[in-house]
């Protein structure tokens, strides 16, 4: 879609000089991301933007990762690109831009500051607007209200993901057996009752931005409401955060006993999304996870 507009008007620079109605100076590509182009775009004025398209997105796709951004940035608790414009017809999203550098990240702000988010208690398991998130489409069912978090990790996550791993043949008939059980007796593994943070969703390293003064910034999110050990559990799947983060998390916001037991009960939603998306090794860190369940 967006592709053709492109091709019909010019260039993304078309899109965002009708966007924000102001001319546009230059624009170039840059990486990041499994399904959308972004590019860095130097407007007429001087200010430099990050600007978002997509080729074929699903309904809905950036006004609702507009939504989740906009969720964190009200929080006053981490720090995130503001919104410059967002639509869905042009599929396409416009950011100020944070400029990155190689300096360290301030870890122990970054563990306060997202415990600060954690705290903030938010309305419902799932999404208020009901709506799905990631290329998968996950469901985030306001249905889930007033359930609980083990309802939703198996009726939102666990159950939908492997009804699709299931249908592209991306895990073993018995590994997807094994994830239909585990979300059965989910009551039985997942932490205490607590009430539904604000996550952001897809906390791996790669959604975060380093300023040069050290302080992190999120972006890419897929926000819902759900519990924080989620969120804690992508940041060490891959990698890329400090101790220092988890150990100002802790002193803020500590977890309820046995947390570590369940890191991989809490990684399996993404692990099963990328053997659906990549496949490799990562059915064997499906079944891996699921050994200790």
């Amino acid at each position: 879609m967006v592709l053709s507009l492109v091709s019909a008007v010019g260039s993304i620079s078309v899109l965002v000089a009708q966007a924000l109605d102001v001319e546009v100076r230059s624009s170039a590509a840059v990486g990041g991301g499994d399904v959308a182009s972004s590019h860095r775009v130097t407007l007429a004025d001087g200010r430099v933007v990050f600007a978002k398209t997509h080729a074929s997105p699903p309904p809905n796709f950036f006004t609702t990762e507009a939504a989740g951004l906009t969720w964190l940035r009200a929080s006053n608790a981490v720090a995130v690109p503001e919104l410059l414009h967002v639509s869905d017809e042009p599929p396409l999203l416009i950011l100020e831009w944070i400029e990155e550098s190689r300096t360290p990240p301030n870890e122990e702000a970054f563990g306060r500051s997202l415990a600060a988010l954690h705290r903030a208690e938010f309305e419902r398991f799932g999404r208020p607007d009901g709506r799905t998130t990631g290329s998968l489409a996950l469901p985030n069912s306001t249905a889930h209200s007033a359930g609980s978090w083990a309802s939703f990790l198996a009726e939102c996550r666990l159950l939908p993901l492997a009804r699709i791993a299931a249908e592209r043949g991306s895990l073993s008939s018995s590994a997807i057996e094994r994830i239909e059980a585990l979300a059965g007796r989910l009551d039985q593994v997942v932490p205490p009752p607590e009430p539904p943070s604000l996550l952001h969703g897809d906390l791996w390293a790669g959604n975060r931005l380093v300023d040069p003064s050290g302080r992190s910034w999120l972006i890419d999110p897929a926000c819902f409401g759900g519990h924080r050990e989620f969120d804690l559990a992508m940041m060490r799947l891959f990698g890329g955060y400090g101790d220092a983060a988890f150990a100002a998390y802790d002193e803020v916001f500590p977890l309820a006993d046995g947390w570590r037991g369940r890191i991989a009960l809490h990684q399996l939603p993404p692990l099963i999304v990328h053997a659906i998306k990549f496949g490799g090794g990562y059915a064997s860190a499906v079944e891996r996870a699921l050994q200790q369940y």
